[in-house]
This record gives structure tokens, C-alpha cells and sequence, in this order.
């Protein structure tokens, strides 16, 4: 996740600056830069890697000021070379971005039409080049700020700094978290409460949609019409924490809204935005590419949320590369003597890299000479270094010992890795590729829209907490998120939940269907959407309660009197599994809080199982 730090201050700011991005470390990054305005002259420093390198360009030729923003880069658009990091320039204006702008090439479009020129292949630049044109329109800094806001698209948080004022930041959230620290005489503006926790306690959080004048005497927070809103001031406990849960009751919630940010930037790893194709990571020196188009089977090994994830992806890789997939519970995959070909792939999931099943599941397919690759959150872990190939989650640390934005970043790359598949082995064109990372470039502005819901699926949650079991049912890859949503329930409230495939119902299940069943579907409208109504119908009959997640069309079209519903947005069939996900957390979640029980750290259960 990229890292956002602004002061407008009465001293230099630009070490200090750099001093609360280090504390923004934790997030990952590949670029950094500073920008400050000292009479009346923008100035930057940018650099590569880590930010000892920036450290060694300032101490070589320093940026004077007392106001100034800082930013840690994650690459999605472009390169992670210094002419992509940030902050970026145009008249008199400097930003830096968090997130993804979707509408960026219409808005460079009609910039360059007007005569405005780009350096950089970023997204980001577009919002520099906005403000400055509201601003050569004649708008003042804050309605050019406002007015350049209000037409993004995407999930974004950024900082706006102005040539023509050495008293003014204009911050903006719509997804990404953005913090306001409260000091005496100073103002400052972070991703997150570390990075402000040597400058103050008194911290306020903007909310979507929001946008703040920040001045040294304080600040205004507006909403996108103009309107002034109020957020509450509170004291956070940054100092004390490595990562902070900021404005959130738990780890695990400040997690799941953490996943607009982590999705985009876990897409950006292995898709091209600018030239929307998918364009897998460059390799180190000690791994090896995979050549899809020479596989005949894919085996793919991982433990509980993870090889829910895999489990997904059997459908894409199957179904986009027509490639078949066998996937595998790691404790039982480790002991059945598989008869593996010389020349497969096995693939291992897993959040930490050092779940024990699966290491020793990759320890059994390397002596099978099995080109082995990973999907790991951390690149040191043992997995990872075990692997031919590594395929990094973006997701930053998870606290929570349920798992949320480290599933939904799995599942980023498998979607990423299943379009790679399929352009390699030759069944999908130029055309659907460009049109399928379109789709995938939408996955973390339909995220942030699902996170809107939260208060009616905390309402919802309430009437599970008194019930003994729970069935969750779903078709297609909405069968394996249907196991999950059972998982993460089990895990967090202790209540009994099971998950079947919807056309196994009547197989069996449907003798379990009374009044004090609830039933949960997981059902956008799709090509199969018909086939699991008639199963909710089958459920109805029996006076089972069903919840209902679906989109617009197939909440009008299922026609379920006394079915509760979540209506999700209407999304592309790719991204479905990743966002759907969000509901199904956000329910164990409220249910589990209700119920009163330690959501962070559910009994009898470890972050990391590291023993068999």
C-alpha cells in the first residue's frame, strides 16, 4: 500500500517528512519523493527502492520549507522508476496519490487536448494537471482541488499542494484511509496514525467522500458539493502500535476496509493499466518464468482461506485457459502419494509462507521435480524461498487472525494469472484481454461501494446470533466463496455454518431446512442464476430463512417474499468472487460482534499454523 505524509508546518519539514514515511515502511513500496514550497517555489526529490536513497539525495541537495508532502509508491501505472514517483507536478501544483484513477485516459485525453503535456505514465498526473487547469480557468486552489476531485473515478486517497500558498494542503478520500493530525500551530496528514505519532495524538479521520482544507491554524472538511462536515477528533494510540486500527473497533474491519487500497495495488503487480494487458512481475535472478502454454495440469496445495482461494481459481484457469486444475487440502495432499508429471506446475497458497502442511506438500513436489511457485504476503517467508517462482500479495500486514484483504489479494493474482494463462495457451485474443483488465482495474471501486453496506449487513448479522447452524450455498465460483462465508463465520461468532454446492441441496441438506435454518445464497444474476433460484424456491418451501446476496437484476428477478437481501452492485463476472467476498466478512464480522466474542484473536486459533 503506498504511504501518504503532508505537514504544513513552522519548521523544515522535508526530514520530517521523510521520518513518518519510515513508519509507513510496513506497507511495502518500491519508490519514494518528497515535494516542498519555499518562496514560492515547488521543489522535489525523488528516488527509487527504499528511502535511504531519498535520505542520501537529500542530505546531497536538501529542500528547504515549511509545508511539504511525502509519498511511498507501490507501482500500478508505470514503472516503479523515478519518473513515475511521486509527487507529481504540473503549474504550480504537486500531489500525491493513493489508489487507482479508472477514468485516467479519458481525462489525459481531454488534457492533452488542452495542451497540457505528461512526463510520467501515471495515473496521477491527471489530478496535477486538473487542479491546474481549474486553476487557469480562474477557480481558487480549493474549488480547482474540489472541482478535479469530483471527477475521479476509482478508489483514491491524495494530497494537493499549492505553488501559490505556503499555508495550504487539500487532502481527499474516497476508499484509501486518510488521517489529520492536530498539533500546535502545525497541521499534518497521513495515511495512518504512525505515521503522525511523533508529531501528535489528536487525530481525525476523513471518511469517503470527504475533502479537507488543511492550515497550520487548523482545518475544514467538506463534503463533494461544497457542504461542511464534521468528523470527530479522537486520541489515537499510533505511538504504541507498530499498526494502528485507527478509527475502527477491531484489526479485522479496519482490514476488510483496508481492501479497496491492497486489491488495486495487488492488481497493478501483474496487469498493465496503460497498456491494459496482463505483464507478470519482472523475476529476481533466482527465479524462473512459467510457460503456461506448455502445461497440461496445474496442481495447485494450500490450507483453509487459501486454498478457498485456490479453489476459486480452478474456475478461471479451467474456464479462461482451459487448463485443468487439481486442488488440494495441504494435509491430505502431503500424504497421498500423488503421481505427479516431471514437468508440471504446483502452485502453494498461502498468507505467511510458513504453514507447515503446505511447506511440507512443496518439499513432496520438489522431490516429484515439479516446477514449483508460490503465492505468499511475505516474500522472506519459507515458502518463498522454496519457490521457482513467486507471485507476491500486495495485502501489507493482517492482524486479524481471521483473513480478509489476504484472501481478496489471492485471488487478485490468481485472476491475474489465470488471464496470463489464457493469453499464453491462446484462448483469449487481444481484444478480451484488453477488455478482462479493464474489468479487473474496476475491482477497487466496486469494493469501496460494497463497503457502504456495512450498516445494513450489521443489522442483518443481529438475527443470526441466536441461531445453532447456519448453511451457506453458491454455484460456480460463488460455491467455494460460499465455503468461505461459512468459514469465516465458524471461526469468529462459534456458530455451526456448512456450505454446499446449490445443486447439492436437495441431495441431502434440504432434510436440515426448517424455520430456525437460515440460509445464506451467494448469487449474482449469471448464466446459472435460474438454476440456484429454483433451489432458494426449494428452500422457501421448507419456511427456511434465506439472505440473499446478489445484484439489482437478480434480487428483481428472484422473487423471494420474506428473503432478506444485500443487493451488491452490478459488476464484470471476474471480479465477482473478489468483491462478493466483502459481504460475507462484513456478516461473520457484525455477527460475531454481537455475539460478544474476541473477533482479532477467535479462540483455539493461530495466525500462522506452523506445526502439523
Amino acid at each position: 500500500m503506498c504511504g501518504i505524509v503532508g505537514i504544513v508546518g513552522t519548521r523544515p519539514v522535508a526530514p520530517l517528512i521523510v521520518d513518518a514515511l519510515k513508519r509507513l515502511e510496513y506497507r511495502g513500496y518500491d519508490s519514494a519523493g518528497v515535494a516542498t514550497l519555499s518562496e514560492g517555489n515547488l521543489d522535489r526529490r525523488r528516488a527509487e527502492g527504499k528511502l535511504v536513497n531519498l535520505e542520501n539525495r537529500l542530505e546531497f541537495d536538501p529542500l528547504a520549507g515549511n509545508i511539504g508532502i511525502g509519498h511511498t509508491r507501490w507501482a500500478t501505472h508505470g514503472a516503479p522508476v523515478e519518473v513515475n514517483a511521486h509527487p507529481h507536478f504540473s503549474t504550480k501544483v504537486a500531489v500525491v496519490h493513493n489508489g487507482i484513477v479508472e477514468n485516467f485516459r479519458e481525462l489525459r485525453t481531454e488534457l492533452q487536448a488542452d495542451g497540457f503535456t505528461f512526463s510520467s505514465q501515471t495515473d496521477t498526473e491527471v489530478i496535477a494537471h486538473l487542479v491546474a487547469k481549474g486553476m487557469k480557468d480562474g477557480l481558487s486552489p480549493e474549488k480547482a482541488a474540489q472541482s478535479a476531485i469530483s471527477r475521479l473515478t476509482g478508489a483514491f486517497a491524495l494530497a494537493i499542494m499549492f505553488g501559490t500558498d505556503s499555508n495550504l494542503i487539500v487532502a481527499g478520500r474516497n476508499g484509501p484511509p486518510l488521517a489529520i493530525g492536530h498539533g500546535a500551530g502545525e497541521m499534518y496528514l497521513g495515511s495512518d496514525a504512525v505515521a503522525l505519532a511523533p508529531f501528535t495524538n489528536r487525530i481525525t479521520y476523513l471518511e469517503d467522500g470527504d475533502w479537507a482544507v488543511i492550515r497550520r491554524d487548523g482545518m475544514q472538511i467538506f463534503d463533494l458539493d461544497g457542504n461542511t462536515v464534521e468528523r470527530a477528533q479522537q486520541t489515537s494510540v499510533g505511538s504504541a502500535l507498530m499498526v494502528d486500527k485507527g478509527n475502527h473497533r477491531h484489526f479485522m474491519i479496519k482490514e476488510i476496509y483496508e481492501q479497496p487500497e491492497v486489491i488495486g495495488h495487488t492488481l497493478a503487480h501483474y496487469v498493465d493499466f496503460n497498456e491494459q494487458k496482463v505483464a507478470l512481475h519482472e523475476m529476481s535472478e533466482t527465479e524462473q518464468p512459467i510457460d503456461f502454454a506448455s502445461l497440461d495440469r496445474l496442481n495447485i496445495t494450500a490450507c483453509g482461506t487459501a486454498y478457498l482461494a485456490g479453489y476459486t481459481s480452478k474456475y478461471w484457469f479451467e474456464r479462461l485457459a482451459r487448463l485443468p486444475v487439481d486442488i488440494d487440502v495441504a494435509s491430505e495432499f502431503r500424504y497421498r502419494e500423488v503421481p505427479m508429471s516431471k514437468s508440471g506446475l504446483s502452485l502453494f497458497i498461502s498468507q505467511s509462507g510458513e504453514t507447515a502442511d503446505t511447506l511440507a506438500g512443496l518439499k513432496y513436489c520438489e522431490a516429484e521435480g515439479q516446477h514449483l511457485a508460490a503465492i505468499v504476503n511475505v516474500r522472506e517467508s519459507t515458502i518463498a524461498r522454496s519457490s521457482h517462482s513467486v507471485f507476491p500479495t500486495l495485502a501489507g500486514p493482517e492482524i486479524g487472525v481471521a483473513s480478509t484483504k489476504a484472501f481478496t489479494c489471492q485471488l487478485s493474482v490468481l485472476a491475474s494469472l489465470a488471464v496470463a494463462a489464457g493469453v499464453q495457451r491462446g484462448h483469449i485474443d487481444r481484444e478480451r484481454e484488453t477488455k478482462l483488465v479493464a474489468e479487473l482495474s474496476e475491482a477497487p471501486r466496486y469494493a469501496n461501494e460494497v463497503l457502504k453496506l456495512e450498516e445494513e449487513i450489521r443489522q442483518l448479522a443481529h438475527s443470526l446470533a441466536n441461531k445453532q447452524h447456519i448453511l451457506y450455498l453458491g454455484r460456480d465460483t460463488n460455491y467455494p466463496l460460499a465455503m468461505e462465508g461459512a468459514l469465516k463465520l465458524k471461526e469468529l461468532s462459534y456458530i455451526h455454518a456448512e456450505a454446499y454446492a446449490a445443486g447439492e441441496l436437495k441431495h441431502g441438506p434440504i432434510a436440515l431446512i426448517d424455520e430456525e435454518m437460515p440460509v445464506v445464497v451467494i448469487a449474482p444474476h449469471d448464466r446459472i442464476f435460474e438454476k440456484t433460484v429454483s433451489n432458494m424456491q426449494e428452500v422457501a418451501a421448507r419456511g427456511g430463512k434465506i439472505i440473499l446476496i446478489t445484484d439489482p437484476r437478480g434480487a428483481e428477478e428472484a422473487g423471494m417474499d420474506g428473503a432478506e437481501l444485500i443487493v451488491m452492485p452490478s459488476m464484470p463476472e471476474i471480479i465477482t468472487p473478489i468483491i462478493y467476498s466483502l459481504p460475507i466478512q462484513m456478516l461473520a464480522y457484525h455477527t460475531a460482534v454481537h455475539m460478544g466474542t474476541d473477533v482479532d484473536q477467535p479462540r483455539n486459533l493461530a495466525k500462522s499454523v506452523t506445526v502439523e
